[in-house]
């Protein structure tokens, strides 16, 4: 086997963020200093209100700091404009717990809405569709509504919506904090092979240790801070 060769695509610098809450400040996160590389498979590990997502929410362009960096393949994204940010957020496919699927639509028309945002001709955005949801195991449930699918079928369409633009990066908030035991597992293994195979840089935040596990390596945190797994 040859070597790996690691390169720095995401880093952190001293990130923090507050929000008000009643007029009383909250630090959600507390000076994170994190670096990922390059086809990594990373867990972020936490209770809730650990500042888990906040983190996410940062390393995809979603929210700002209110001190310290997030750096993308060396550019500091809070020097980006909108249009610059725009261009960035296509290289990221992110996953919701709670799908985020628009219900009246099929599963193939789900996928397909970021290659319409996208501007991609209809029968390219079509094909590429088809493809993704036969790749997660949904050829034969691909003209079903959102609303006939189980949770586990819901979450396959949504990671194959977050690969429709061919993401570098794939953020993924609590993938599995909706199934059950089984489909977890079939969620996991989803998700190993696309990093595997395809090279995607993967982050799943979670709770459950079990999924933790099964990436390359864990961030545990704690109250805004990372606490251990560096």
């Amino acid at each position: 086997m040859g070597l790996r060769i690691l390169s720095l695509v995401i880093e952190t610098l001293n990130l923090k963020k507050t929000y008000m809450l009643d007029r009383l400040p909250v630090k959600a996160l507390n000076g994170i200093d994190l670096r990922v590389q390059r086809g990594e498979l990373i867990s972020i590990l936490g209770p809730s209100g650990c500042g888990k997502s906040t983190l996410l929410n940062m390393l995809g362009a979603l929210d700002k700091p209110t001190e310290g960096k997030v750096l993308i393949e060396g550019t500091d994204i809070s020097s980006l404009n909108s249009g610059q940010l725009a261009v960035l957020r296509r290289k990221i496919g992110f996953v919701f717990q709670f799908f985020n699927l628009i219900p009246r639509y099929t599963a193939k028309k789900n996928v397909e809405m970021p290659l319409i945002v996208a501007g991609v001709k209809k029968k390219e955005r079509i094909k590429r569709s088809e493809d993704l949801l036969a790749s997660v195991g949904l050829k034969d449930r691909m003209n079903h509504k959102a609303t006939a699918l189980s949770g586990g079928e819901k979450q396959r369409v949504a990671i194959a919506r977050a690969l429709a633009n061919s993401p570098s990066y794939l953020l993924m908030d609590e993938p599995t904090g909706n199934t059950d035991s089984k489909t977890t597992q079939e969620i996991v293994d989803l998700i190993k092979k696309l990093n595997q195979d395809d090279k995607v840089t993967a982050i799943i935040v979670t709770h459950d240790r079990h999924v933790a596990e099964q990436t390359n390596r864990i961030i545990e945190m704690l109250d805004g801070q990372i606490i251990g797994g560096k």
